[in-house]
């Protein structure tokens, strides 16, 4: 039976929909926070099926059948518990990873439980250090920043005393041993040296996965000469930064009920929408928003609204957002604020109802674009009319509802004054048929090296072991291989925590890089040794330095110089120390 690496199963009950998988099924209705229906494992007239959407899982009143997304696959669809999981994941397009390591599989799901402790602890700590004593600069600094003892309590917000070790001393005390600690991010040790705390003298911000559990913290700088002024956890096999959106755990159910999230980029920004009652509001954590973000997002709801610093680097970050938002299916609108102000601030000075007014007439995100691009252009210029073109073609390519793209490309031929059809044909030539990029895939794969292929497939399958042997490579072996920017990116990967890297990968790499390295993962078996697989591609890079060599020599004995000779020397210098390192990869 294929075991699942820990983690995984998590993830995908966290991405599938259980009211989604299940309406499919059943008709449903919904109760308050709950959704309900007519049983599919027995006859009844009365409904007494039930679907709790926050909490992940369904139960029958009637006959008592219960359990979360993937029991209610294999009972409705007859399924094992391995054929369950592989349905639901190819329904919301994950790659399921196996594991043929039972032993690790259980010490990393050990370490998993152990870590949530971890942070529970911590996070009890934090909370009481900010009503103790030693939490007046805290408190002040709340206050300063118009955040009410109430939403302290809701966003469950602490404080880390400036003693270099004081969580350490009360997690070692608790019971909880160093290594464990030092894996956790909360605390760090360099060298030799006493372990020392990672948050000191910072206001803390729990950071929890959207069931409740905290799973990271933030901290934010109370004196005026600490940097950086924001500190996160780094990322664990509990917390990957990517996929966390902060706050949503409070505000689900919201999101759900409203049909729309406000996005917003900060703590505080969140904090201060919150208090002043907008309750369908998320933070992305310190990171732009990423595809898995989205996903997340796509679960509770289909319309967000932009609220994000009017500065210029606000408005990259709404481009960005926009148009990954925009590739998912949802709609998107952008709040507008005075410049200079950004949602905290803007509520301080102005009050929530102003700011409530500022979500209502909210600008659809398509018509700020255009609007923003094309203001200032000379459209009697055909470089200016291009620039256009050329800027709105990613935009109007993302964009799923075919009859929202072609009022989009209508409105930019006009505002270009290009001639009508233009934009779009170029947009559908540049819009290859799937048929046409499996084929590029296809030929990409024909044309790698054993030793690419079998990197690539050890990054997703075996991902320590691929991490091991990556972080003993260097660029140089990378050269001329048609996979260069895959290795290169993979490499950069090699201390991230191995359940997180996978996913890393694929939202670093472009869309045609990503496509290959899922489509080599599809293989049933390794193509090759990882370990084989770094021999082979520094013997290769040898190689190519001795052929580099030999041409230098080559070059030097035409010239017949003094000179020439010297260089002659120090060359075969070179080309002796480099074949014993050939001999021995051979």
């Amino acid at each position: 039976m294929p075991r699942f690496p820990p983690g995984f199963i998590d993830d995908l009950k966290a991405q599938a929909d259980i009211v989604q998988v299940i309406q499919e099924a059943v008709p449903l209705k919904q109760a308050g926070s709950t959704f309900k229906g007519l049983c599919p494992f027995h006859q009844e007239k009365t409904p007494s099926f039930h679907v709790n959407p926050d909490k992940g899982f369904f139960h029958c009143f009637g006959c008592s059948t219960g359990g979360d997304v993937l029991k209610f696959v294999e009972l409705h669809e007859k399924l094992s518990f391995p054929e369950a999981v592989q349905s639901l994941a190819q329904r919301f397009g994950l790659r399921v990873p196996e594991s043929d390591d039972p032993e690790r599989d259980r010490e990393a799901v050990a370490e998993r439980e152990a870590l949530l402790k971890v942070h529970e602890l911590a996070d009890a700590y934090f909370g009481a250090q900010l009503l103790a004593p030693t939490g007046a600069v805290a408190r002040r600094y709340l206050d300063e920043r118009d955040i009410r003892p109430e939403t302290m309590e809701r966003l469950g917000l602490g404080y880390a005393p400036p003693r270099p070790d004081s969580l350490t001393r009360h997690l070692l005390d608790q019971g909880q041993p160093l290594d464990l600690l030092l894996r956790s991010g909360l605390v760090t040790q360099r060298d030799d040296r006493q372990p020392y705390d990672r948050f000191r003298n910072r206001l803390i911000i729990p950071i929890a996965r959207e069931t409740g559990s905290v799973i990271a913290f933030g901290g934010r700088a109370l004196a005026t000469d600490q940097q950086p002024k924001y500190l996160n956890s780094p990322e664990t096999p509990l917390y990957t930064k990517g996929r966390t959106l902060y706050g949503l755990h409070l505000t689900k159910q919201a999101v759900r009920e409203v049909g729309y999230a406000v996005l917003v980029e900060g703590y505080f920004d969140f904090a201060q929408a919150v208090q002043a009652g907008v309750k369908p509001v998320v933070a992305t954590c310190g990171t732009a928003l990423t595809d898995r973000h989205v996903q997340l997002l796509r679960r509770f709801c289909s319309r967000t609204l932009l609220s994000f610093d009017p500065d210029s680097a606000g408005e990259g970050a709404a481009d960005r957002s926009g148009e990954l938002l925009l590739a998912q299916g949802f709609q998107v609108n952008v709040v507008q604020l005075p410049p200079g102000d950004d949602p905290d601030g803007y509520i301080r000075r102005h009050g929530s109802g102003a700011y409530v007014e500022r979500l209502r007439t909210s600008r659809p995100y398509l018509d700020d674009l255009l609007e923003r691009a094309a203001t200032g252009r000379d459209f009697s210029r055909a470089q200016e009319k291009r620039a256009l073109l050329d800027r709105m073609k990613p935009v109007a390519q993302a964009i799923r509802d075919p009859v929202v793209q072609g009022d989009f490309m209508d409105r930019i031929e006009h505002r270009a004054r290009v001639p009508e059809g233009t934009f779009r044909a170029e947009v559908r030539e540049e819009a290859k048929p799937r048929s046409v990029v499996q084929a590029d895939i296809r030929a990409a794969q024909t044309a790698l090296l054993p030793a690419e292929r079998g990197l690539i497939w050890a990054m997703m399958h075996k991902t320590a072991a691929a991490q091991s042997v990556l972080s003993d490579l260097e660029p140089a072996e990378f050269e001329g291989l048609q996979t260069a920017a895959i290795l290169h990116s993979a490499r950069t990967l090699a201390t991230v925590p191995a359940e997180g890297a996978r996913e890393a990968l694929l939202e670093r790499l472009d869309r045609e890089d990503a496509a290959l390295v899922q489509t080599i993962a599809q293989d049933a078996v390794a193509p090759s040794d990882v370990e084989d697989c770094a021999r082979v591609l520094k013997l290769q890079r040898y190689k190519r330095e001795l052929a580099m060599l030999q041409d230098a020599i080559h070059r030097q004995q035409q010239d017949g110089s003094p000179s020439a000779l010297r260089e002659i020397s120090s060359l075969l210098a070179r080309k002796n120390q480099l074949l014993p390192r050939i001999e021995a990869l051979k």
